[in-house]
């Protein structure tokens, strides 16, 4: 088992490093030559320049030599490791823990905790701690003028590492769970694209293949034509008659072939783009499920509700369909559709006969990658992503999804609603 992850979501953008980096150098140089040559502090000025050059080297090397646009799970941990190691030298010449710039001595491994795996992120916490440990007991007097003098009492002392280790504690637990959550929408985002491409695919070629069966359709129907002539041309020979009665059955498997290539058949394919109304659309969606489940779907709408033409929109057929999918796949043995839309609002209803979300993700859903621990039947179901997916597709198309529990039904329920202005101007 490798120690070091390898996953695409544990990074470092170089260029975003190198940059913070330039920083922390141009910020030590400033500090030990402003007390130097101005403060007329005395400490081990060129020793301290040379650990200085050691993060400038470092530097250069990402800068030039480095190809990579990102540094993986064990390249940052080995140019962070560098950083602790440059800023605990530079520390244990200017005074250790009594230095004041002590603090910053935490910054690599809290900068890591939200971007590396635990594992390398727990090393360098651990690097971090047993450098304050070293400087705490081993370190060069805290510079300061010969006419003056510093004393710091051991309470004092030995409260500054232990104040330094809580808060590398603290900080390093807050972005690592901020990162953590920013990487969970990451790869929940990058599924919804995923599965976006393959929809949008599927799409198209269903569209090739409805244009490919009205192209085809006319010189099919041609062929039909003369082929009934023939048949009645050459009724009395049966050598010719059979080939004839051949041609004619192998032009009407073509037109059968061609009518399941599209969800019309061929004389009916201006399906293609157009825009159609919302009850279309849940029609479309509800009889796709229809095919391939044994569930019932009872789609209710209002006989005078808005009809309203709106554009054929991937985003939303896609969303719709992950509720109802969801409804259909949770359900006992019902899904109930409603469909209301007047003039101001278009809402839809999509509820199931099942055991409902349960309770202990209730006030998370539309987070990704929820699991239940309400029991053992629901701990091993998933309900996270496709939620969030499906929200996040709607929500993108101005709509408001509310998901909770039906009082009148026990099972799940989602109500998703726009405002007409809106959704007749995607």
């Amino acid at each position: 088992m490798k120690f070091f992850e390898t996953s695409k979501y544990h990074f470092f953008k170089k260029s975003t490093y190198v940059s913070l980096r330039w920083i922390g150098i141009i910020g030590q140089l400033i500090s030990i030559y402003f007390v130097y040559f101005y403060l007329n502090f005395e400490f081990r000025f060129f020793s301290a320049n040379l650990i200085i050059s050691l993060g400038i080297l470092s530097n250069l090397y990402l800068i030039f030599i480095y190809q990579k646009t990102q540094l993986s799970d064990r390249s940052a941990f080995i140019f962070l490791v560098i950083d602790i190691f440059q800023l605990a030298a530079l520390l244990y010449l200017t005074g250790g823990v009594k230095n004041p710039f002590a603090i910053f001595l935490i910054i690599p491994s809290v900068f890591s905790s939200s971007n590396l795996s635990f594992k390398t992120n727990f090393l360098l916490v651990s690097l971090t701690i047993i450098a304050i440990f070293i400087l705490t007991f081993y370190s060069l007097d805290l510079p300061f003028p010969i006419s003056a003098h510093f004393h710091v009492s051991p309470f004092y002392l030995y409260a500054i590492p232990i104040s330094l280790i809580i808060a590398l504690i603290f900080l390093n637990y807050l972005a690592m769970t901020f990162g953590k959550q920013s990487r969970l929408r990451r790869e929940a985002l990058a599924k919804m694209e995923e599965v976006m491409a393959t929809e949008h695919e599927l799409l198209s070629l269903g569209g090739q293949a409805a244009a490919a069966a009205h192209s085809l359709g006319t010189p099919l129907s041609t062929i039909t034509i003369i082929t009934q002539d023939l048949i009645k041309q050459f009724k009395g020979n049966k050598d010719v008659g059979k080939d004839i009665e051949l041609l004619s059955s192998q032009v009407e498997r073509c037109n059968k072939i061609l009518k399941s290539l599209t969800l019309n058949p061929v004389e009916e394919d201006s399906f293609i783009d157009k825009d159609i109304s919302m009850r279309e659309y849940l029609n479309e969606i509800i009889s796709s499920f229809k095919e391939i489940s044994k569930k019932k779907f009872i789609f209710n709408f209002d006989q005078y509700s808005n009809e309203k033409k709106i554009s054929k929109s991937i985003e939303i057929v896609y969303g719709l369909r992950n509720f109802i999918g969801n409804a259909n796949k949770f359900s006992k043995k019902t899904v109930y559709i409603n469909l209301k839309s007047d003039s101001e609002v278009t809402e839809i209803i999509i509820e199931d006969d099942g055991n409902g979300y349960p309770r202990d993700i209730l006030s998370k859903i539309g987070e990704p990658y929820l699991k239940s621990n309400d029991n053992v039947k629901n701990s091993n179901i998933g309900l996270g992503l496709g939620i969030f997916i499906g929200k996040t597709l709607l929500e993108k198309n101005f709509a408001t999804v509310n998901c909770k529990n039906s009082k009148t039904r026990r099972g799940a329920e989602v109500i998703i609603k726009w405002k007409n202005k809106d959704l007749f101007n995607i």
